[in-house]
């Protein structure tokens, strides 16, 4: 059994079976439907380059919905193992506010209002429980204003829904209102920065195929260890890695070193010394540990 080596030395097929593309969701399609094209493309491209690898599945970070544009990081392979992390990121979005009635001179003010933690009940046509649940807005921003419109900036915790949000806003606003046009920037590590469109991303299989050029392949696909960056890291010897990825928790003579401050229950990520990601685990004892459990698994990547 191999790890796999330094994200920054992996060939294209392993980049492929284990990397994400930060991919501009365009409208019409769901975010299952894109997550699909490109895993049938990877699976398609893995073969015609005869490679003995190949991909089943990939995933997206955070549904949008048919007519919502922007950023949608892609997993592919095993990078899909490490889609909970997306859970623990914020969102951020800019959505228009179509007003019922003029907007009042007051709006921004009243739009202040909703920074901080806000009720929300989840709209019928959702995938989960119509409960009552507490979300985090940590910033809220008028941009532009119109007659009837606000052009607002929304950073928030994961899970929020900005359509619901926008109603709300409505009705503080003494004017009602619904969500118009919603397009997300970034959803934590990703922004809208790095973007990508599927045909960038369908051309770069293309050259790597017919051109045998494999560049542009890696400048619109990272390896999946770009998810983890903000997730503390935990560095273990190559030993141990190979010994987590039989399903064995790390002990605390496998850790070289870890991040300053980790506090106990806290998501972890460990490393080889060469910057290969091996798995996700719960921190439940001092790095500094000389003996027992430091990291209990919860996800292998190897």
């Amino acid at each position: 059994m191999s790890l796999r080596g330094p994200p920054a030395e992996r060939s294209p097929a392993e980049l492929l079976t284990f990397g994400v593309v930060n991919l501009d969701k365009p409208p019409g399609p769901s975010s299952h439907q894109v997550s699909g094209w490109l895993r049938d493309a990877v699976a398609e491209t893995l073969a015609d380059r005869g490679a003995a690898a190949t991909i089943d599945r990939a995933a997206h970070a955070g549904t949008l919905d048919p007519k919502v544009t922007g950023c949608l990081p892609v997993m592919l392979g095993d990078a899909t193992r490490l889609a909970q992390v997306f859970l623990e990121g914020a969102k951020e979005y800019v959505a228009v506010l179509e007003c019922h009635a003029p907007v009042p001179a007051d709006a921004k003010s009243v739009v202040a209002e909703f920074e901080g933690p806000i009720y929300q009940k989840p709209p019928r046509k959702s995938a989960v429980a119509r409960r009552l649940r507490v979300r985090e807005i940590y910033d809220l921003e008028v941009l532009e204003t119109e007659e009837r419109r606000l052009l607002l900036r929304i950073r928030c915790e994961s899970g929020t829904y900005v359509r619901k949000l926008c109603h709300d806003l409505g009705l503080a606003l003494g004017t009602g209102g619904h969500m118009g046009h919603l397009r997300r920037t970034a959803t934590d590590p990703f922004d809208d920065r790095t973007l990508h469109s599927a045909h960038d991303f369908l051309d770069a299989l293309a050259f790597w195929v017919e051109d045998d050029d494999p560049e542009p392949l890696f400048d619109v696909v990272d390896p999946a260890e770009r998810i983890l960056e903000g997730i503390p890291s935990v560095v273990v010897a190559e030993s141990a890695a190979h010994e987590i990825a039989q399903g064995a928790p790390v002990y605390g003579p496998g850790v070289i070193e870890a991040d300053d401050g980790i506090e106990q229950g806290s998501l972890v990520a460990c490393y080889t010394p060469d910057n290969a990601a091996v798995c996700l685990g719960e921190l439940v004892a001092s790095p500094d540990a000389d003996e027992g459990v430091v990291v209990d698994l919860e996800r292998v990547l190897v």
